[in-house]
């Protein structure tokens, strides 16, 4: 956006004001879960009519329907700017919802879609890796192969509301009467996943173009760093591990955030001096 001067009045943004990305257990190329929670394979713009998704969809709108103020003092899912309450809605307004005719779900601009191998396709065709900007990116597994087989790489270092997802994902296959979601797209290499995305796609943007890229083992390996290539390292740990809970992760959370300043500090750093924002009208 920065690169695209994509904000009104401000015609001078760059995307050299971008120094580096770090990536934790990002969601570059989709995911296969979507499918197994409810999005369709061949129409991932829309749910199977009975599933998880719709269940969760239809919770949703009854609980800011009913726009009960305890309760969304405990949670508020910020859909207020739907007006979906009773009070302005009525009980009609609440089945034009459930029908989804309106309400957040209507217009197909939500995440799930986007989360489906052929939303983030369409979400990377608009996707750049700039030659000024440091790229690095952690994916996380929780899978091994066995005898030719992708299961669960433990059963009790896999959080429990990740475990079955593990596993399902893990034994994960395209409905072989469908078009593959791109070319060259393989069941086994979208095996390996955290529970919440698949391993392969957490690495760099990949469809429907690859971006540079390079796996680093250790930090070595890729020095001196360079700019516009996505350096990725794979992680042992489910998809909570350190993005929710930190506590769960211990001396292994607290080492991998270490790593990220210590290289931002020491090796990640500009030939020239930028000009800044700031400095622009000065």
């Amino acid at each position: 956006m920065l690169a695209d001067k994509a904000f009104n009045g401000h015609e001078n943004t760059s995307d050299k004001w971008v120094l580096s990305i770090t990536s934790l257990s990002g969601a570059f190329n989709g995911t296969t879960r979507t499918y197994l929670d409810g999005m369709q394979p061949e129409d991932w713009r829309n749910m199977k009519p009975i599933c998880l998704l719709q269940f969760c969809r239809l919770g949703t709108i009854i609980y800011d329907w009913l726009d009960i103020s305890w309760l969304k003092a405990c949670y508020n899912f910020g859909f207020d700017h739907f007006n979906m309450s009773w009070k302005k809605k009525g009980i009609f307004g609440l089945i034009d919802c459930l029908l989804g005719n309106a309400g957040p779900f209507a217009s197909g601009d939500w995440i799930l879609p986007d989360l489906t191998i052929q939303g983030s396709m369409q979400l990377n065709s608009h996707l750049h890796t700039f030659l000024n900007t440091y790229y690095f990116s952690y994916a996380t597994k929780r899978t091994r192969r066995i005898f030719g087989i992708n299961v669960p790489s433990s059963i009790f270092g896999i959080h429990p509301l990740l475990f079955i997802r593990v596993l399902q994902m893990s034994q994960w296959r395209h409905p072989p009467d469908l078009f593959p979601p791109y070319k060259g797209y393989r069941d086994e290499d979208w095996q390996d996943n955290d529970g919440a995305l698949n391993t392969i796609s957490m690495t760099h943007p990949q469809i429907p173009v690859e971006h540079p890229s390079q796996f680093v083992g250790h930090d070595s390996d890729c020095q001196p760093l360079q700019p516009g290539i996505w350096y990725y390292k794979i992680v042992e740990g489910d998809h909570i591990l350190f993005i929710v809970n930190r506590d769960r992760a211990g001396v292994q959370f607290d080492m991998i955030y270490d790593s990220i300043f210590e290289r931002c500090r020491k090796h990640a750093f500009r030939k020239s001096q930028q000009t800044l924002p700031e400095e622009i009208h000065q």
